[in-house]
């Protein structure tokens, strides 16, 4: 999915969006990997750094957790801050 240039959207929450509604219909399931910083790159078009901030942000919200040195998975219970 490309980002809407011309939407007011910042682009990073535009990609965040993405993975969200991924992972609310069901094709990210919890514990599953969500897409790399590569993936997202050349699947939205994006930078790296809007990348970066996409999953930061996903992160923040409770969607996802971040394990070093394995990657970046859908929460347990995504969308609830606090639980991995």
């Amino acid at each position: 999915m490309q980002v809407d240039r011309f939407d007011p959207t910042p682009l990073y929450q535009q990609v965040a969006c993405s993975i969200r509604e991924q992972i609310q219909a069901g094709a990210l399931k919890p514990r599953d990997p969500i897409p790399s910083e590569s993936d997202l790159v050349s699947n939205h078009g994006v930078a790296r750094e809007t990348a970066r901030r996409a999953v930061a942000l996903l992160r923040d919200e409770g969607w996802v957790v971040t394990l070093p040195q394995r990657g970046t998975f859908v929460a347990d219970r995504p969308g609830r801050k606090g639980d991995a």
